[in-house]
């Protein structure tokens, strides 16, 4: 790419004369639509941000939230004020890295965990969860098998090397994702009050201090690289857009991070991602309303003869830009020392435009044998105002096209109710994900009390335990976070806005499925072109699905990320809207996603929620043909009967802290049908009736399959949402089903067999 001609008219008027090569790289970058989110943007004012426990909200590197105390963990946000919660904080970001997961897709996806990590290093907080939601063409196709062991091989070296656990996210199937993967990451960092840092640099005078790895060529234009669509020889020829990890090095610098902001040495900081080291110090002065003064020839780099423009744009890994006292720089560099990482002083904050200075033996663009001349005077290759470098890209004002619902045209004939049955079962995307989790250390840090497989994982916060309470169980005395990320293509798919409100509820009812009510969200959204009216119309459905959604949890999003462009000549991939949701709940257990057989004879199986008595965007059309509408959500009307998102999930989240409670499973991709073949094991088993194919294969979230001894607390704990009995658990380890009249049976054994697809087809 090159700086578009209107954007260097106005760059031109802005500075009064031609950019130099330099800041030409820089503003194309900058304002590329991955850094200033030129399409979206306009669209992101939807989001509710704010709440008594956002303590940083969007706009920094990560978002930072306040956990509330113990005793209050349990209710929903909007039942708390500012007083219920401490000075224990967890950070919270997601990053996508999708352009690069397709051109190198173990690179690429490593780097993603990489980036997201130093994001949460960046606000003085140490790293103690992964998420990863992954998106991939159809799992028959050569190329997707290939892209997805690329990937998850990637992120497991990375997080493994790290030791920063990868404790839950998702992965979907889907033919939209032929040309286009997805890689969308988040990570939760823990910190607190005293520890706090920001991207918003302080005061003139303190020294810019570049912290890590060496300055490299690789990763250069990665920013504008992710803002245009992927060609068909994109493999090749974006190869040097895609960075190199480093993880080892990342592992010292997290160590390393953690020692300065112990001893208090860093005052602001920023990592350097998108746009590396132009970007991450225009944008931390940006913030302060403040500029700088760099010499470029100070960055340590492992390249010779590096141009200006290079040591500016290259996205080299492993690095961290910090502001610092000018007493403290001796101390930081001992550190770094220590750590086995370098160090360089690049420069100074300062009170007017950000100017970078290069000598290299003949200034902007020089390279040769002369480019390490000390004789060289410096010459100035960048003079400008940092926020209108940061901040200054135009809008984009771009038609959209409103998207339209399907028609019912279910199967006719049905497929038998045993093979349909076995069919949404092994789908790829409803299948068992062992294959990918169990790639990664899950436990690493010792703080995983609930582990991926299961509907949300649950973190065990011990900083925040009561030390008064001895007489508690040690299991109750502190904050259980729980961590939900994901969406469902064929949701989305089908309708953008109804099918992001549902992937909101769906990992809403993830956390509430194991006790826990929402905290906070952040989004990854991910569209195709957007100058395509039918895909900004998608795109705009998703966002405002999730911005209603989220506003109707009490969960304010917080930060986020946007993918654009992720075009091919395969075509645009479908609406997406990754959402990392953040619970909270007092004490670290939960009911399992497993029945109990040992209490099969006094036990009953509930359904608590009500479905949406349509079949659009199920596995059950996808495998047998037909459309359908999306399911009416259970808010979707103004009728007494109707329940809004945050009292709902509320009530589920009691139902499964109920004492009565042995066993919860929420009900989403494949429908009852897969939630009850997911609950058996070799020892318990159930025998349900439903009365037709809508309800056994409706994805409608807001749902919960619970095992009780006690059916009516059961429906008093749920208030106001409807609990219909679905069968009995029994010991034969085996799934009865009767739909409209036609049985169908599987064991555990063939469960398993079924959905073990995945690793048994990459074995």
């Amino acid at each position: 790419m090159s700086l578009p001609e209107p954007d260097r008219e106005l760059v031109v008027a802005e500075l009064g004369r031609e950019p130099t090569t330099a800041e030409a790289a820089l503003f194309e970058n900058l304002w590329s639509e991955h850094c200033a989110y030129r399409s979206s943007r306009p669209l992101l004012s939807a989001f509710e941000s704010e709440g008594d426990q956002v303590v940083v909200g969007p706009g920094d590197d990560a978002a930072v939230l306040a956990l509330p105390e113990p005793d209050v963990a349990d209710l929903p946000a909007a039942d708390r004020d500012a007083d219920d919660y401490g000075d224990q904080y967890v950070t919270f970001g997601v990053e996508s890295h999708n352009h690069p997961s397709f051109v190198d897709p173990f690179d690429g996806a490593a780097t993603g965990v990489g980036g997201i990590v130093r994001d949460t290093m960046s606000m003085g907080a140490y790293p103690i969860a992964l998420l990863d939601s992954l998106y991939f063409g159809g799992f028959a196709r050569e190329r997707s098998r290939y892209l997805f062991e690329g990937v998850v091989e990637g992120i497991s070296h990375y997080g493994n090397c790290i030791g920063v656990p990868t404790v839950g996210g998702s992965v979907a199937f889907h033919g939209g994702y032929e040309g286009n993967p997805l890689v969308n990451v988040a990570c939760v960092g823990l910190t607190n009050e005293d520890r706090l840092v920001t991207a918003t640099a302080q005061e003139p005078g303190n020294a810019l201090v570049l912290v890590g790895n060496g300055t490299g060529r690789d990763g250069l234009g990665g920013a504008s690289f992710a803002s245009e669509d992927l060609a068909e020889d994109a493999e090749t020829e974006d190869r040097p857009a895609v960075q190199v990890g480093d993880p080892y090095a990342e592992k010292r610098l997290i160590e390393c991070n953690e020692a300065l902001v112990d001893e208090g040495l860093v005052l602001s900081a920023r990592d350097l991602g998108a746009a590396g080291l132009g970007g991450a110090s225009s944008e931390l002065v940006a913030k302060g309303g403040l500029g700088a003064r760099i010499d470029l020839d100070r960055v340590h780099q492992r390249e010779p003869n590096m141009n200006a423009t290079e040591i500016l744009l290259a996205e080299s890994q492993e690095r961290m830009c910090y502001e610092v006292a000018p007493e403290d720089v001796d101390r930081v560099a001992a550190l770094a020392d220590r750590f086995d990482l370098g160090c360089s002083v690049i420069g100074e904050v300062t009170d007017g435009n950000y100017v970078c200075e290069f000598a290299g033996g003949g200034g902007d663009g020089a390279e040769g044998d002369d480019a390490e001349s000390d004789d060289a005077e410096p010459e100035v290759v960048v003079d400008v105002d940092a926020e209108y470098l940061a901040d200054g890209a135009p809008m984009n004002d771009l038609t959209s096209e409103p998207p339209t619902q399907p028609d019912r045209d279910l199967p006719d004939p049905e497929p038998a109710l045993g093979d349909a049955l076995e069919a949404v079962v092994s789908a790829p995307s409803t299948a068992s994900k062992r294959w990918v989790y169990r790639q990664y250390d899950h436990e690493v840090g010792a703080r995983t009390a609930v582990k991926p497989g299961d509907d949300a994982a649950v973190m065990a916060i011990r900083e925040t335990a009561e030390t008064d309470s001895a007489a508690l169980d040690a299991d109750e005395q502190g904050v259980g976070l729980a961590l939900s990320s994901g969406a469902n293509p064929n949701w989305t798919a089908t309708a953008p806005y109804e099918g992001a409100r549902a992937v909101a509820l769906e990992n809403a009812t993830n956390l509430a499925a194991k006790g826990a009510v929402p905290l906070a969200a952040v989004d990854c959204l991910n569209g195709g072109n957007p100058e395509k009216p039918d895909v900004y119309g998608g795109f705009k459905g998703i966002v405002d699905g999730l911005a209603d959604a989220c506003a109707a949890l009490d969960a304010p999003v917080v930060g986020g990320n946007v993918s654009l462009y992720n075009d091919s000549v395969e075509g645009p991939i479908p609406p997406t809207p990754t959402l990392a949701l953040i619970g909270t709940k007092r004490g670290y257990d939960a009911p399992p996603a497993a029945l109990d057989a040992d209490r099969a004879a006094d036990s009953e199986l509930l359904a608590v929620g009500a479905g949406g008595d349509a079949l659009g965007g199920s596995e059950y059309l996808a495998q047998a043909g037909g459309s359908d509408r999306f399911p009416d959500l259970p808010d979707a009307d103004s009728d007494a009967d109707s329940v809004d998102f945050g009292d709902l999930v509320a009530s589920l989240a009691a139902v499964a802290r109920h004492e009565s409670t042995l066993a919860t499973h929420d009900v989403s991709d494949g429908g009852l049908a897969v939630a009850l073949a997911e609950l058996v094991t070799d020892a318990a088993g159930a025998d349900v009736t439903l009365p037709d194919r809508l309800a056994a294969f409706d994805e409608t979230p807001g749902r919960l399959v619970v095992q009780t001894t006690d059916p009516e607390a059961v429906a008093d704990a749920a208030g106001e949402l409807p609990v219909f009995r679905l069968g009995d658990v029994t010991t034969d380890g085996t799934l009865s089903l009767s739909v409209g009249g036609e049985s169908a049976a599987l064991d555990a054994a063939a469960i398993r067999e079924l959905r073990g697809v995945i690793e048994r087809e990459l074995a």
